[in-house]
């Protein structure tokens, strides 16, 4: 039997977009009745209002109004908040073993997204990432500067993935995989992300917070291909820093020329041996990691739950490893050759 769960959507004058959502989760399968929070926080529009429109026989939906001061009125303090709620609901209920699902008001997730996120959670998951994928705005299709730029993008992390299963596989995150897991398709045990201590309350990058911190305490990330949602291709998003702000950067490049550049292949492979090093030390703490105090590193071992708390944990305290910068089509080949 699937863990209760409730889906907990963070949303800032999304009028538009909200009821095609609402449609979509309305349409999930295996789900008799659906707990959704819409949380319209900050809006001038009627987003409240259709969100509440869109209630559904399948869905037991609850829409939320708050107005977040302006040190919170930004995207991690709106999808904590949210998350938060979610979190009183599943104890309202009695889900002490439940699931908190993120994601936003723009995505379309298709009808298996709940069901498969449940899957991977009680295949023993404490957090699981949803892939991202682009959704045209109605009526339009994707421009062809953005497939591409996907396309190159997507292949290069492939190769990334490629290299760090072969140098540092990972038992509960196996192949095949994606790489992503944000705030728009992310599900966490109730039990994980309380103790983590909720969404941390930063501007940006709220989502990646989290998953650190789930990890730091031992959690286990997995990213199941099946697991996926689509999101709006437009620029103009809620969240400096997110997925709008990464396709306008992707716009740009390809109007002026300049190259794409992520880090080599060399970091990478110095990443992984690293993190394998510490992985295979632990519970001892005595990896051979040039720069780091061992005894620093044997007491973080003694005070991590897993190897994966442990690889977590060690990371601030270790000498920086600084990438060279590559063309990302060059980058991507010596990745795959390297993996290879």
């Amino acid at each position: 039997m699937s863990p209760a769960c409730v889906v907990c959507i963070p949303a800032r004058n999304e009028a538009e977009r909200i009821p095609r959502l609402l449609r979509a989760l309305a349409a999930q399968e295996g789900t008799a009745l659906l707990r959704v929070l819409v949380l319209a926080n900050n809006c001038t529009d009627d987003t409240a209002r259709a969100a509440r429109q869109g209630a559904a026989p399948s869905l037991d939906l609850r829409v939320e109004e708050a107005s977040l001061p302006p040190d919170r009125a930004h995207a991690g303090g709106a999808r904590g908040l949210a998350m938060e709620r979610g979190a009183a609901w599943l104890h309202e209920v009695g889900a002490a073993e439940g699931v908190l699902i993120s994601t936003d008001a723009d995505a379309e997730p298709p009808p298996h997204w709940v069901a498969a996120n449940l899957a991977a959670i009680a295949a023993g998951a404490e957090a699981v990432g949803g892939a991202i994928r682009i959704l045209p705005e109605p009526g339009a299709a994707v421009p062809d500067w953005l497939a591409a730029a996907q396309a190159r993008v997507a292949r290069y992390w492939e190769a990334v993935r490629a290299l760090a299963h072969a140098i540092d596989p990972l038992p509960h995150d196996p192949p095949p995989r994606h790489g992503d897991h944000t705030g728009a398709s992310l599900a966490v045990t109730l039990a994980a992300f309380e103790t983590a201590g909720g969404v941390p309350p930063i501007p940006t990058g709220e989502d990646n917070a989290l998953v650190a911190a789930i990890e730091r305490n031992g959690g286990r990330l997995r990213h199941p291909p099946e697991v996926w949602i689509a999101v709006s291709a437009r620029e103009d998003g809620r969240a400096s820093g997110g997925m709008a702000g990464e396709m306008r950067r992707w716009r740009e490049m390809s109007e002026s020329g300049a190259p794409h550049l992520l880090p080599d292949a060399a970091f990478w492979r110095a990443l992984f041996l690293r993190n394998r090093a510490l992985r295979d030390s632990w519970p001892r703490g005595d990896a051979p990691v040039a720069g780091a105090d061992p005894a620093l590193l044997a007491r973080t071992a003694r005070e991590s739950a897993n190897a994966i708390a442990f690889v977590k944990r060690a990371e601030p305290h270790l000498p920086p490893l600084t990438p060279e910068w590559q063309e990302i089509a060059r980058a991507t080949q010596e990745l795959e050759a390297m993996a290879r």
